[in-house]
Parts: C-alpha cells; structure tokens; sequence
C-alpha cells in the first residue's frame, strides 16, 4: 500500500512520527485541535475527515480518551479501502471497540502499541501490531524506515502485550522512585541507588524465578517486612504507595496458600 498517509495528533508522538514520515519521502496530511502547526512538509488540515481524505493510512496518535471520537469523525473522510491504524495506549477492550466499529464502516484497522517511548527514536521506535490491517500497516511502515512487527490475532493483542509489559516496567519504575524518595529522606540516596544499580546490572534469566518463588515461599515474612517498610515510609513523611501495594500483594498470597 502506498499513498498519502495522515497523522491525527501532533503531540509528542505523533508530530515526530509525521515529521520522520515526510522525511522517508511520505506524503503527510495532519489534525490535531490543540496544535495548529507542524513540521516543515506536513499539510495541516481542519478535521479528521478532511486528514484522511485521500488518505491510504489513517494513524490515529491523540489519546484513548479521545480515540473513539476521531474514528467517528474521520470516517466520512476515508476513500474505500484505507486503513485505519490505532497508536494510542488503550485496554484491549477499547481496541477491539475500534476495531468493531471501522468493521461497521468496513474499514481495515490495526491496533498499533508503541513499545519505547517516541521521542529521540521517531519513525524508528519499536511498535507491535495486531488486526486485519496489521500486516499492510507493518509494510507500509517498515518500506519508510519503521520497526513494526505484525503479530497473528485480533485487534487488542498488540495492546495486551504492551500493557502486560508497562505492569512490570512501570511498576518497577514506581518501585525506584519510591525507595529513592525513602532514601534521600533518610540520607542514604547514593547508597541506595548503587544497590539498585547492582541489582539491574546482575539480572538474569534466573532472576524472574528467584523473585516469584521467593514472593510465595516466604510470603508470611515478607508481608510483615513490607508493612514495616511503609511504615518507616510513613515516618519519614514519604508517601508508601508501593509499599503497602506490595504489603498487600504478599497478604493475599500468604492467605491463599493457607485455604
């Protein structure tokens, strides 16, 4: 597939994506209310619809809030046979909304996950994609430079795996912050931030297994470890929201291994 290709969101994503998409050669019509400016190359339209016109990839870039509405709003735009691909972090069930309704309008769609951040990698960051039109988004992509893997299934995959992931890193990365704020609260930050450090850097395969074995063998104790931990949070006037998540977490499995 080759044509125009529209960009519905100039935030911090998609102006990147839409100024690497001109620079690959593509021509770019782009809408986003709240940015009425873009790269040098990039066509700024008045609506979603008047985007796409022409249009052979719609990339919807703006935010799941407003996701649905732009589908709703670009239709009458789309010429027979565009593809409506979707970036925005959203559950799998709001993919699979989006993707039932481009079906009603028998719109091909991808549910497109951005798996890096954009910026400092632009066209370039890693991005995973599932749905009918996964595999012609991937194509069209990659032939301008992109990294776009297309996976088997419905839409709503791709964002599944993406979310799976933020659980972890995003939790590891409040976990980080978390003991960091502790730590400088009690004048330790340096120290702290060595260990952690230690700790990444000697990750390996065994490491996933030595924290989910430990978490269930000596749940009782790490429970009783992590409400002293949020409490000693509390004291130092450091908020314990991970602490007592993790409290919580090792109670609950602690309390199933006793039914």
């Amino acid at each position: 597939m080759t044509g125009t290709i529209a960009v519905l969101g100039l935030g911090e994503a998609g102006g990147e994506l839409a100024r690497d998409l001109v620079a690959a050669g593509a021509a770019v019509r782009a809408y986003d209310p709240a940015v009425p400016t873009a790269a040098a190359g990039v066509t700024v339209t008045g609506s979603e619809a008047e985007a796409a016109e022409g249009a052979a990839l719609v990339l919807s870039v703006n935010s799941a809030s407003a996701a649905l509405d732009a589908l709703r709003a670009g239709l009458p735009g789309l010429r027979p046979g565009a593809v409506w691909a979707d970036l925005n972090t959203a559950s799998p069930g709001a993919k699979r909304r989006l993707a039932a309704l481009a079906a009603e309008h028998d719109v091909p769609f991808a549910d497109v996950a951005i798996m890096a951040p954009v910026p400092g990698r632009g066209l370039r960051v890693p991005m995973l994609t599932t749905g009918n039109a996964a595999e012609t988004v991937a194509a069209t992509l990659n032939g301008l430079g992109a990294d776009v893997e297309a996976m088997p299934g419905e839409a709503g995959l791709a964002a599944e795996r993406k979310l799976l992931r933020s659980v972890f890193f995003k939790g590891m990365s409040a976990a980080v912050v978390e003991a960091l704020q502790a730590a400088r609260a009690a004048g330790c930050e340096d120290w702290l931030r060595e260990i952690v450090v230690g700790e990444l850097t000697a990750a390996g395969p065994a490491t996933v297994d030595r924290l989910v074995t430990g978490s269930y063998r000596h749940a009782v104790r790490r429970t009783a470890e992590m409400a002293a931990a949020a409490e000693m949070l509390g004291d130092l006037a450091v908020r314990a929201d991970v602490a007592a998540a993790a409290r919580d977490q090792l109670r609950h499995i602690a309390d199933s291994q006793d039914c």
